[in-house]
């Protein structure tokens, strides 16, 4: 069985109509049985009538909340009230136009205003971390509003798909909030999680990456095949090649596991869209032992440190036990000497 693929469209109004007036996508769409994570940038009635052509054609649409950029643009500890209001907006679009969802994504991801401030200014960075080090409230209350955001999603009926970094898996696993704090992210109970595993951005070791998150994700994140956001100051990525890309399909189809492939703009600008209504699942690929290993290495490694971030106490007294026995020890060794 051919696993479920969703592809992402992140695309401002213009480029988005211009994409669906291309008369190959929606067929290839279908061919492949593939829905789309649909960037939800505005709430216009030419966006709506993109969605209302996909329905038409039986496809699946994803609506993947965003905000205005002036507000961080993805989700975050910083604008959960904004992403609150979002959704009731959304809603209101929603019943305007009378258009149907699958799901509702909920992407996680630092504030991309304060990235853009701390690349132009390195200077920022000290200052804005450490005033949500020490400010475990903030996480708090946001996490709480993110429940209660999902709450509100599911009881009006959709499921909710969320979209993050993989290193929170690593973070849950220690039962710390470093990572959180550090970067605004935020965590929730979500009907499908979707790890964003884009090796593009782990070159060489990016199948590694998949091979070592991908078993603790509903659904593996692919990419990127070109498109996104642009964030000055962040270096240009090369996309993933074809070869690179059928390798991450294999291993994620290995992995018995659907797919989000990152983005449907940039595989119809490579070429790659209507290749894979040919693709063959079932083709050789290789077991990446040796960056995997690398990956593993790295995540435990992080792991070790989340773990003495959230255990403190315990952290100190194994230090303080270790300097007392090396000062017993050292310290006979000395008087037998003499």
């Amino acid at each position: 069985m051919l696993p479920v693929i969703t592809f992402f469209c992140e695309l401002e109004t213009q480029p988005l109509e211009t994409l669906f007036t291309n008369p190959q996508v929606i067929p290839d769409l279908k061919a492949l049985n593939a829905g789309i994570s649909l960037g939800i940038l505005d709430l216009s009635p030419e966006r709506a009538g993109v969605v209302q052509r996909l329905k038409q054609a039986g496809i699946p649409v994803t609506a993947w909340l965003l905000l205005p950029k002036d507000q961080g643009y993805w989700f975050n500890s910083t604008n959960a009230a904004q992403a609150a209001r979002r959704y009731a907006d959304f809603k209101a679009w929603t019943a305007e136009y009378d258009l149907e969802w699958s799901a509702i994504g909920l992407d996680i991801e630092p504030n991309i205003t304060e990235t853009k401030a701390v690349l132009k200014d390195r200077s920022k960075l000290a200052p804005l971390l450490l005033q949500r080090l020490f400010d475990p409230q903030s996480l708090l209350r946001a996490e709480m509003a993110y429940a209660s955001l999902v709450n509100c999603i599911q009881t009006d009926g959709y499921l909710v798909e969320s979209y993050h970094i993989p290193m929170i898996i690593d973070e849950r696993k220690t039962s710390s909030t470093l990572l959180k704090r550090l970067a605004g992210l935020v965590d929730f109970h979500a009907n499908r999680e979707v790890l964003m595993l884009f090796s593009s951005f782990f070159r060489p070791n990016g199948d590694g990456l998949i091979w070592s998150y991908g078993p603790q994700a509903d659904s593996i994140g692919i990419g990127i095949t070109g498109g996104g956001v642009d964030i000055e100051g962040i270096i240009d990525i090369p996309p993933l090649t074809w070869a690179e890309l059928t390798r991450d399909l294999r291993l994620a189809y290995r992995l018995k596991k659907p797919v989000h492939i990152f983005c449907l703009e940039g595989c119809l600008k490579e070429g790659y869209l209507s290749r894979l209504r040919i693709f063959d699942w079932e083709g050789p690929v290789t077991e990446p032992s040796e960056t995997y290993q690398k990956v593993h290495n790295v995540r435990h490694l992080a792991q070790a440190a989340l773990w003495a971030a959230a255990h403190p106490l315990p952290v100190l007294a194994g230090l303080f036990t270790l300097g007392w026995v090396f000062s017993r020890l050292f310290g006979r060794r000395r008087k037998t000497c003499c």
